[in-house]
């Protein structure tokens, strides 16, 4: 049976990539020493496959057909088309691995969820700028889109319901394989509004917490 060998999360904020020369010098060394520590963490036990959850912004999908959850399936993956990630990111294409994605999705489906399925999924901003950052080589990846662009949004709950039923597919898996999770995305900002660029600190660092611990709790009351 397969095996989860590593779960990881990184931020996928563009200004990484769109603004970083106007990043001070301090913050560059913070992030760089940040991603090259994922990167090492990534490479060291040697994944077969890396399944990576990250929102779509406005790619595959929109307002008139915006799923709760979509599985990428596909033997390969197009890279960003977004024209600033497509100067820096070097990889048009990304392979996948359908064996495992097709493992997830029939999990899924026996454990009462139904999620989408995309045979020719873009991987946009959100599932390449942890990769690049953090100078990871292309292997086989379980694109994995969660809505958190438009309401209605899945609730924490069921975010931490989906994750139980991940870590089931991973460990029911046929086959000698090691997988790693990377979570994409970011805690608090705001995308476009007056409050862009505010970081709630505190908040932050609670929410990591309550993730660090695996706090069920807390997840119950949202």
């Amino acid at each position: 049976m397969a095996e989860l060998a590593g779960v990881y999360a990184a931020s996928h904020g563009p200004l990484i990539i769109r603004k970083w020369d106007s990043v001070s010098p301090a913050h560059q060394q913070a992030l760089t020493g940040a991603f090259d520590e994922l990167g090492r963490r990534i490479r060291a036990p040697r994944l077969d496959a890396l399944v990576i959850i990250s929102p779509d912004h406005w790619v595959n999908f929109f307002i008139d057909n915006l799923p709760m959850i979509c599985i990428g399936v596909g033997d390969t993956h197009g890279g960003p088309n977004e024209p600033w990630m497509v100067k820096e990111f070097p990889h048009p294409t990304l392979p996948g691995h359908p064996q495992l994605a097709r493992h997830i999705l029939d999990t899924a489906l026996e454990t009462g969820f139904e999620p989408s399925v995309s045979h020719q999924m873009l991987l946009d901003h959100g599932f390449c700028i942890p990769l690049l950052k953090a100078g990871v080589d292309p292997l086989p990846i379980v694109p994995i889109v969660f809505n958190d662009i438009e309401p209605p949004f899945p609730t924490v709950r069921r975010c931490y319901a989906w994750g139980e039923m991940l870590a089931q597919a991973i460990a029911t898996m046929p086959g000698d394989l090691r997988v790693g999770v990377l979570a994409s995305g970011g805690l608090s900002h705001s995308v476009g509004e007056a409050t862009m660029g505010l970081v709630e600190e505190e908040f932050d660092r609670e929410c990591l917490a309550h993730f660090a611990a695996g706090d069920r709790q807390h997840c119950a009351i949202f």
